[in-house]
């Protein structure tokens, strides 16, 4: 059988005719690891990347191409459950932090300030940011963002008179 596999895939004008010829059943065997026939189809068409890469040096093509698919599904099945792993551990370890530290311990007046910027278009929120927590100038803001100085001073300016109409200037730093 593995000689007329082999001479089959020698002789056959496209390797369509061969995956064609397999694919259901190659299919149908990624399924076992596979939690849908789309993702079946991936392993398998990622198997045969493999498999055609090093075709020439087997004996029996198809117990190869169901072996490439074998270790791409247990490989793939890796990955997966260190994925898992990663995002469990960093789900387990993240605590919702605030925008802003609170030196003072203020948490409602931080509050406020992250409720007011929120309201604001988000480019000038944007500038806001840069300009006051992270004391960029309006050049370097025009370079970050991509738009005019004259822009930028804009959008800072409006934004300014927005947060003070919607918070005392006490709690503006």
């Amino acid at each position: 059988m593995a000689g007329r596999e082999e001479k089959a895939l020698e002789t056959s004008q496209h390797w369509q005719d061969w995956i064609a010829a397999h694919g259901p059943q190659l299919v149908l065997f990624a399924r076992r690891w596979a939690n849908s026939h789309a993702a079946a189809e991936d392993l398998v068409q990622e198997a045969f990347v493999r498999f055609w890469r090093t075709r020439e040096s087997v004996q029996d093509p198809l117990a190869y191409m169901y072996q490439c698919v074998r270790t791409v599904a247990i490989d793939a099945a890796r990955s997966q459950c260190a994925r898992d792993q990663r995002e469990a551990h960093v789900a387990e370890h993240r605590t919702e932090q605030p925008m802003f530290v609170d030196t003072f311990g203020d948490q409602e007046r931080r509050q406020r300030i992250e409720m007011a910027l929120a309201e604001l278009p988000a480019v000038q929120a944007e500038v806001v940011t840069l300009k006051i927590w992270s004391e960029l100038t309006f050049e370097q803001i025009a370079v970050v963002t991509g738009a005019p100085v004259g822009t930028v001073a804009s959008r800072y300016r409006y934004a300014m008179e927005r947060l003070r109409r919607n918070l005392d200037k006490s709690e503006l730093i």
